[in-house]
């Protein structure tokens, strides 16, 4: 229809229906599926007929305005939509690339368990470099230059990190802007998966090195959860964050969130577990009586391989090789397959997802299982660390 479009016209359209303005060729109104009101200007440049959207969800007059400062331009002989492009494109040329990370964190990364490490990765090894770059002006060797140094000074890993993370950030701003490319193509990463894998578990002797290291170890809550690790063949984040609501009689239920599968984790309290748990309310590894969990792995850690080292060398031994928290559930598996668990029950006992028809249509618990297992474990690293010595005693000949 034909009319003046008037905040009384457009308060009355209907979704569908389309307003052109009979005093100001070529400005329409339409009410949009969503009941939002969508205003236009369409002209003639060069004889072909184009369309200019104004603006959603502003006032008649507000839109008015500018399908009038629009057609003078197309009055003129230039072509609107063009000048509005090279506006968006100088406005985009001022947006650096630390002004897509902050709103990459801010959309993205805020309340997640991993966002100190990703910020922390950003602040330190990104943002002093590239920071102030124009976002639209990046170029992919100041990627590469960005994570060979990263690689040089820190890490071939460090490296990948950041190159994930800004991968990730990358693509979310593509999604935001039509004319934004990432530099980031595959076959940028340092390491191959092959070369990221890991397959170090904790031998006899390590182990023992490390539980007594455990004794020396502070804080209480930080061993508790390095001796429990071992002893539930669980991820960090499910033993670190348990929390009393989670437990239920002999059982602690880790929630989705928390389960790399994504799918609720039903874990037995043997008696070994129970002993590190301990009473109390909140957060069961806490500092502050459960109000929140642990944290300070880093230092923690680094205090306790610095008693393993000096404990090993006093003792005689080599120093014992790199190693990191999440081996301990590599060295869990281990040692259930020597305390001859079942290959599907031990794999159970990780949280993994059994392949196949057997995973879909298997839907036993499989707790008595899972609790025979890390019984057996239990005993298995007892053994370990408590040696039974291998002497038998000679009577004298009669």
């Amino acid at each position: 229809m034909r009319k003046p479009i008037t905040k009384r016209a457009v308060d009355a359209l209907k979704p569908g229906q389309i307003i052109a303005d009979d005093q100001l060729p070529g400005f329409v109104c339409r009410r949009l599926p969503s009941g939002r009101l969508s205003y236009a200007l369409r002209f003639t440049k060069d004889g072909r007929r184009k369309w200019l959207a104004i603006g959603v969800g502003i006032t008649p007059e507000a839109a008015r305005k500018a399908a009038q400062a629009h057609a003078g331009e197309a009055a003129k002989g230039n072509d609107p939509a063009t000048e509005r492009e090279m506006r968006r494109r100088k406005t985009l040329a001022t947006r650096t690339v630390d002004d897509i990370l902050d709103g990459f964190v801010k959309s993205r990364v805020r309340g997640l368990r991993t966002e100190s490490e990703v910020t922390s990765l950003l602040d330190r090894l990104v943002r002093p470099r590239i920071g102030t770059r124009p976002i639209d002006a990046l170029k992919r060797l100041e990627v590469v230059e960005l994570l060979d140094k990263i690689a040089e000074s820190k890490s071939p890993r460090t490296a990948d990190k950041v190159l994930s993370v800004l991968n990730t950030a990358f693509r979310w701003h593509a999604t935001r802007d039509d004319g934004f490319r990432s530099p980031i193509v595959p076959g940028m990463a340092r390491l191959s998966l092959k070369q990221l894998s890991r397959d170090r578990s904790l031998t006899d002797d390590e182990i023992r090195s490390l539980w007594s290291a455990l004794d020396e170890c502070t804080p209480e809550a930080y061993t508790r959860i390095v001796r429990a690790l071992l002893l539930s063949a669980c991820r960090l984040n499910e033993v670190a964050q348990l929390s009393r609501s989670e437990i239920d009689d002999d059982t602690a239920t880790i929630p989705a969130e928390r389960v790399k599968t994504k799918t609720e984790h039903v874990i037995p309290i043997t008696p070994a577990l129970a002993a590190l748990i301990g009473k109390g309310d909140g957060f069961l590894f806490s500092t502050d009586e459960g109000g929140s969990p642990f944290s300070g792995f880093s230092k923690a850690k680094n205090r306790l391989d610095a008693i393993i080292a000096e404990q090993r060398k006093r003792d005689g031994l080599k120093p014992m090789p790199g190693w990191r928290l999440h081996d301990l559930r590599r060295t869990a598996r281990s040692l259930m397959g020597r305390a001859g668990v079942p290959t599907d029950h031990a794999e159970r006992v990780l949280g993994h997802t059994i392949p196949g028809v057997r995973g879909v249509y298997d839907r036993h618990s499989y707790l008595p299982e899972k609790r025979t297992a890390l019984e057996r474990l239990a005993v298995m690293v007892d053994g370990i660390v408590n040696p039974t010595p291998n002497v038998v005693p000679l009577h004298a000949r009669a």
